[in-house]
């Protein structure tokens, strides 16, 4: 049975209509007038507990509207959505107990305290024993290798141990269900990947489902073999990212290392250039036209190497949100 149940859920704000001008802002005040904006469009899908599905989407594609109805932050204006087997915007006690939100932008922990009095409060919150908060976070904090930061105040830890705390603070109450909203943004590859490795042994050791955002590939490609892909509001791609590729990526990248430095007027009729430096063209060849666009090239041109290569993933559906549609 499904954990996360989603079905024709949408969400339309009203924003306000301001001309410029005096003129413009005195009839906002006293005669104000609305457009409709449908953030989120009639999205449908299901998630089975312990998955790890990709929530993609350019900026402004309705992910983190959805993510806060799914967490009940905010009213649905139409559908259904069922988390855990609860309503998520009557916000029962037993909900709350289950699920967590990380958004990379946000902070939840006290600024100017040590990690470890915000862990309480947390703990507090959620009614856990002084037994219940060693255990979890002995357990945590050796998951995340914070064993020395916890007594450090929050604002003298790096930006990838601040990370790394306030996901052991989201996580202290052992929730079964995760939306993380980027939650690597603006670290570094390294504290990236430790971030990457916990959520892959926190799924592993308690089978918790994650709903993960981000605008780095790496993560999804590491953390996920599903994704659900949104444009404009609407879920354009629901299934398995490696089939995602396959299927939509009608083309291959070619790499041809030059004897000599060759025009853009000449490249232009070997395929689609993605870059020309010097003696290295980077070209976008379609596959069927692969085996004949290849020998034409080493025909036609003094070549010192070529090489071909799927395109990188991140390319591929930056092509399906250009076009909107899967």
């Amino acid at each position: 049975m499904a954990i996360i149940a989603v079905n024709h859920l949408s969400k339309t704000y009203p924003v306000a209509i301001k001309q410029p001008g005096i003129k413009g802002t005195i009839t906002h005040f006293f005669n104000r007038t609305y457009r409709q904006v449908q953030a989120v469009r009639e999205v449908s899908f299901e998630i089975e507990p312990g998955e790890v599905v990709g929530f993609l989407g350019p900026n402004g594609a309705g992910k983190t509207t959805t993510l806060k109805m799914l967490t009940g932050l905010i009213h649905p204006t139409a559908g259904n959505v069922q988390v855990a087997g609860h309503v998520p915007f009557r916000r029962a006690s037993k909900f709350l107990h289950q699920i967590t939100l990380v958004m990379g932008q946000k902070q939840q922990l006290i600024w100017d305290l040590p990690t470890l009095d915000s862990l309480r409060i947390n703990a507090a919150v959620y009614g856990l024993s002084d037994q219940e908060f060693r255990q979890r976070v002995g357990e945590l904090t050796e998951m995340l290798s914070l064993e020395a930061k916890l007594t450090q105040p929050v604002r003298k830890l790096s930006l990838g141990e601040r990370m790394k705390a306030e996901l052991l603070a989201a996580l202290i109450h052992r929730p079964q269900i995760l939306f993380l909203d980027e939650p690597t943004l603006g670290l570094d590859v390294n504290a990236q990947a430790s971030v990457r490795q916990f959520l892959q042994q926190y799924n592993q050791h308690y089978q918790a489902t994650i709903l993960l955002t981000s605008h780095y590939m790496a993560d999804i490609t590491a953390l996920c073999q599903r994704v659900l892909l949104i444009h404009q509001g609407a879920l354009i791609y629901d299934g398995n990212l490696a089939q995602l590729v396959e299927k939509f990526a009608p083309y291959r990248e070619v790499t041809v290392d030059l004897a000599q430095v060759y025009s853009a007027e000449i490249m232009e009729n070997f395929g689609e250039i993605k870059s020309l430096d010097g003696q290295v063209a980077h070209l976008i060849v379609h596959r069927h036209n692969l085996t004949d666009t290849v020998a034409h090239i080493l025909a036609k041109l003094d070549v010192v190497d070529l090489t071909i290569a799927d395109p990188p993933i991140e390319e591929v559906i930056g092509r399906l949100f250009q076009s909107g549609m899967v």
